[in-house]
């Protein structure tokens, strides 16, 4: 149970979603009975008919930046650069267009210490430090930074999409971005709540079914590989996130009415428990979560969650497994991978009940 290759799973590499479904809602939906192991297969707008006033869903409102910028070296060599963390930086955005944060940086080789960066739009970046392969990135701007990157900057597409997002048809400015996306700050969608259209937003709230949100700017921890045997020594990266006193207060009611607490997306499970208090109160705030879940966790907040399907010995799955059980995880996902469903962040859902 502990060991990562307890996780490992055979995906052929077909179903891996380069593209996303055209239609949003249009996707495959898995609901897996979590108690009983049994299975059901339906479309993801059928979602509304699993849900009641009862229930609470709760959704991560973070906006994915563009925040992949290729420069060039002053030698002249290729660069690009990752921007790590974008609320940093724009806490310290001042008039004279600084913007400092940390980034990754892939280059033939790696520049040095007091080495600039130049980009498109008179956009430099000069390295103030390296260490344990992050660089601290000190920008300069003429123009206000934000609006350089809006231009310049590209989508940072998980590396299993391998395309290119430039030359495809896919709008993934838009379509890698939640219907409700709002807060910026992510370098990867919460990929569960792709699944959503304003149609289907619009029919769960007819139906007077509750959402709530809560903001996680997902992080490039969620593409790196558990690199531990025993994941118990598996260190995630930390991630900013928000809560506000509404969104706590109504997630706090509901679990006293003992309602469902329906978390969209791993993300949104990882704020909830990260947030609850030894006495079982969710507190609202605003911090960096650093919680890694795996089996032998006792969940405090979350009663179902909608997510994607995983990577195989991937922290997510791990996740996932601790909250339906690891078998009956990796059943569902064999059960998946015979029907055909689509893998990974352009991929089909599981609800997890």
């Amino acid at each position: 149970m502990y060991q990562v290759s307890d996780y490992d799973f055979a995906l052929p590499e077909t179903l891996i979603a380069q593209e996303p479904n055209n239609n949003r809602d249009q996707s495959k939906l898995l609901v897996l009975d979590k108690n009983s192991g049994k299975i059901k297969h339906q479309s993801f707008f059928e979602i509304v008919e699993l849900l009641s006033p009862s229930d609470l869903l709760v959704v991560n409102n973070t906006k994915v930046i563009p925040g992949r910028l290729f420069g060039r070296k002053e030698t002249g060599g290729q660069v690009e650069l990752l921007l790590l963390d974008y609320i940093e930086g724009m806490q310290q955005l001042d008039s004279k267009g600084k913007f400092e944060c940390p980034c990754l940086i892939k280059a033939s080789k790696h520049p040095k210490k007091g080495s600039w960066i130049h980009f498109d739009r008179d956009l430099k970046a000069e390295i103030i430090e390296f260490k344990e392969g992050i660089h601290r990135v000190r920008f300069w701007s003429t123009g206000h930074f934000e609006t350089i990157l809006d231009t310049i900057g590209k989508v940072p597409l998980p590396p299993y999409i391998k395309r290119d997002n430039d030359l495809n048809a896919v709008d993934d400015r838009n379509v890698y971005q939640t219907v409700y996306a709002e807060k910026k700050g992510a370098i990867a969608a919460p990929t569960a709540g792709l699944h959503f259209s304003p149609q289907l937003i619009e029919k769960i709230k007819s139906n007077c079914i509750p959402i709530v949100e809560i903001t996680l700017h997902v992080g490039y921890g969620t593409f790196l590989p558990v690199r531990v045997n025993d994941i118990r020594n598996h260190k995630i990266h930390s991630e900013r996130f928000y809560i506000s006193q509404n969104a706590a207060a109504a997630i706090n009611q509901k679990k006293k009415e003992k309602g469902r607490i329906i978390a969209v997306g791993t993300t949104s499970v990882r704020t909830l428990e990260h947030a609850t208090n030894k006495d079982g109160i969710v507190v609202d705030g605003s911090g960096t979560c650093d919680l890694f879940i795996y089996p032998g966790y006792q969940f405090q907040t979350v009663s179902s969650m909608i997510t994607n399907f995983h990577l195989p010995k991937s922290s997510l799955i791990m996740l996932a497994s601790a909250f339906a059980g690891r078998s009956t995880i990796l059943s569902a996902y064999e059960e998946a991978i015979q029907k055909n469903y689509r893998f990974f962040s352009y991929g089909d859902a599981m609800f997890i009940t």
